[in-house]
């Protein structure tokens, strides 16, 4: 179940980081570099979004479409933190005047330690260069170029390039899966 706060508040972290603004190629690329190294490291999503490939790379989905103002969501609580101005996204508060400790309660130190090491590790990287590198078999083998087209990432894929057995890929997309509607599930309780 995509979470849009999570997803809003890991894409602000990524902004705060960058002092507030940047080129919405980039943000998307860190972000998914950074759900899928979660994916990876603890056998699940951090913002539960679909995967796709598009001719730009790997993108999350629904969190493209906030970004371009498209999703099929209201997208209030995105846009309370986010707005998307051009080819850039930044945060809608000055960074100096945000509580991080209130503004980024859904993240997990976990999740907070992924950002951190992906925005070190690729921070430096124009859009363009990030956009080249997602497109390198040996960093997202993953995605396959659909042309003009959009094609869905199989999560399969990702596991299995990571040196897990079929067996291994197959039960933690299982526990993935079951999560999912787990969280379903409890949503339509309150």
């Amino acid at each position: 179940m995509f979470s849009e706060e999570k997803v809003a508040q890991m894409a602000a972290y990524l902004l705060l980081k960058r002092g507030g603004r940047m080129a919405y190629l980039k943000l998307m690329k860190l972000l998914y570099l950074s759900n899928r190294k979660s994916m990876l490291s603890y056998g699940r999503m951090m913002g539960e979004d679909s995967l796709f490939s598009m001719q730009h790379g790997p993108v999350m989905s629904t969190t493209l479409d906030l970004i371009k103002g498209k999703a099929p969501i209201s997208g209030d609580y995105w846009y309370s933190l986010i707005q998307t101005v051009g080819h850039d996204v930044m945060l809608r508060t000055d960074p100096r005047q945000m509580d991080s400790d209130e503004i980024f309660d859904e993240l997990s130190r976990a999740d907070v330690r992924i950002l951190d090491e992906i925005y070190s590790q690729y921070g430096h990287m124009n859009r363009f260069e990030l956009r080249d590198m997602t497109h390198l078999q040996e960093v997202c083998p993953e995605w396959h170029d659909p042309g003009r087209s959009c094609t869905p990432i199989d999560k399969l894929e990702i596991f299995l390039s990571d040196g897990k057995t079929y067996e291994e890929a197959s039960r933690i997309i299982e526990s993935m899966n079951e999560s999912q509607k787990l969280k379903e599930f409890s949503s339509q309780l309150t």
